[in-house]
């Protein structure tokens, strides 16, 4: 259960992280290529922040995340600029890809294709143990 100071230093750094991210995307020039920011969690200890990217098109996700994992204390100075009057420390960084979407996606096909097990009973018996 995260307290309401995670919370609220989840959100200034998400949407720091998000200018930084997409400022760095315009200055070199990159086109057709969207990062996203989706969710910020700080440790209880505010010593470390996991966040989650989306980023689309999806195959650019591991090359771009190993970008940004080289590039991660640019990025954390960057971000200490921005919220040097609001946090005493910054958190250390911890990127990862965001695949809620892909996962929403998967259980919408499963569910409207013929392994929904709903509709298709017999399927229930394959996933039974033995």
């Amino acid at each position: 259960m995260e307290t309401n100071r995670q919370k609220k230093i989840g959100t200034v750094l998400q949407k720091d992280l998000v200018d930084i991210l997409q400022g760095e995307v315009r200055k070199n020039g990159i086109s057709n290529l969207i990062i996203s920011v989706s969710k910020v969690n700080v440790t209880t200890d505010l010593s470390v922040a996991k966040v989650y990217l989306s980023i689309f098109p999806v195959d650019k996700g591991p090359e771009l995340l190993a970008a940004i994992r080289t590039n991660t204390p640019l990025i954390k100075h960057d971000l200490a600029q921005r919220v040097k009057q609001q946090l005493r420390r910054v958190p250390n960084l911890t990127f990862y890809i965001d695949d809620s979407l892909d996962y929403i996606e998967k259980i919408d096909t499963a569910l409207k294709g013929e392994e929904n097990p709903i509709e298709n009973r017999d399927l229930l018996a394959k996933r039974k143990k033995s």
